[in-house]
Formats: C-alpha cells, sequence, structure tokens
C-alpha cells in the first residue's frame, strides 16, 4: 500500500513537473524570439544608418532574463552540472542522504536569493532604464526574486523526489538520481 502510495506521488510530481518544464519552455522560447527581433531590428536600423537608442540596454535586460528563466528550465530537467561520477560510488542510502541534504542547500540558497532579490525591489522603484526611463528598474530587477522562486519550485519537486524514493532509480527511470544533483 505504501508503495502504491510513492507510485502516486512520484507519478503526480512527474506530471507537474512536466506542465511546469513546458511553462518555461514556453516563457524562454518567447524571450528567444523577443531578443532575436530586437537584436534584427538593432541590425537592420543601424545598416540602414539609424540607431535605436533603446536597442543595446534593452538586449542586455533580455539577455539576463534569458539567462535566468533559462536556469529555472534547467532545474526542472535537472540540466545543472553535476558530481553523479562521486555519487555513484555511494550505497543507495548514502547517496540518498546526500542528495537530500545537496537539495537542501540549493533550495536554501535560491530562497535566499530570492528574499535579497525582492528586498532590493523597493530600492529600486526611484531608478530607472537608461534609454527607455519609464522602465523601472525594479522591474527590470524582477528576474531575481522571480526566477529564484521558479529554481525553488522545481528543485522542492525533485526533493520530494527523493524523500519519496524506496530504491536507486533503474536506467529506465529517465535521468539517474546523481544526474541531477547541482
Amino acid at each position: 500500500m505504501e508503495a502504491q502510495k510513492a507510485a502516486r506521488i512520484v507519478a503526480a510530481l512527474a506530471s507537474f513537473r512536466a506542465h511546469y518544464g513546458r511553462l518555461l519552455e514556453i516563457v524562454v522560447g518567447a524571450l528567444m524570439v523577443a531578443l532575436f527581433v530586437e537584436v534584427t531590428l538593432g541590425i537592420v536600423y543601424r545598416a540602414m544608418g539609424q540607431a535605436l537608442i533603446w536597442y543595446d540596454e534593452l538586449a542586455s535586460v533580455m539577455l539576463a532574463w534569458l539567462t535566468f528563466y533559462g536556469a529555472a528550465l534547467a532545474s526542472v530537467r535537472r540540466a545543472h552540472i553535476g558530481c553523479p561520477e562521486l555519487i555513484a560510488t555511494l550505497s543507495w542510502p548514502a547517496r540518498r542522504l546526500a542528495s537530500i541534504v545537496a537539495q537542501i542547500v540549493v533550495i536554501a540558497f535560491f530562497v535566499l536569493l530570492g528574499s535579497v532579490g525582492a528586498s532590493i525591489l523597493p530600492i529600486l522603484s526611484t531608478d530607472s532604464m537608461v534609454s527607455l526611463s519609464w522602465v523601472p528598474m525594479s522591474v527590470v530587477q524582477s528576474v531575481i526574486p522571480i526566477s529564484a522562486a521558479l529554481i525553488v519550485i522545481a528543485e522542492v519537486t525533485h526533493l520530494l523526489d527523493l524523500i519519496v524514493a524506496t530504491r536507486p532509480p533503474r536506467a529506465d527511470d529517465g535521468v539517474a538520481l546523481a544526474d541531477g544533483l547541482h
């Protein structure tokens, strides 16, 4: 009975993670398209002898947003750098414990990053972008707490997987446990 409950939890987490990953793919894809259009527009204008005064600053901001939201997508997919060889040498109970501890450390870091990022937003509310003065810096910098929260959500789902795991993952289960360590 306990194994069935764990299997249902794992299946629910996998379903949530798939939908959550798809949403992040859409956000990252939209940012990539927007950045492509913005850079292409800047090139076309420069080729015509004109210059968009906001081109460089906006491209920098969009690249930063793409990086942060891409990191959240990488968290969902377990695509960050890890130490699978080291973890794989451990027994299953030690591997599971090391993975749980690692997940807790990652979650704690992003909770801290998100809270510090959120605490600076009111400070930046009176500043704006240089070339687009109607865009507050608090909106630009909001990517930090938002992406930190998105990463925490992804990492918590993986932590829950580890907590309910009753056996080492099989090769046909997909990503190996150690492959997801940060």
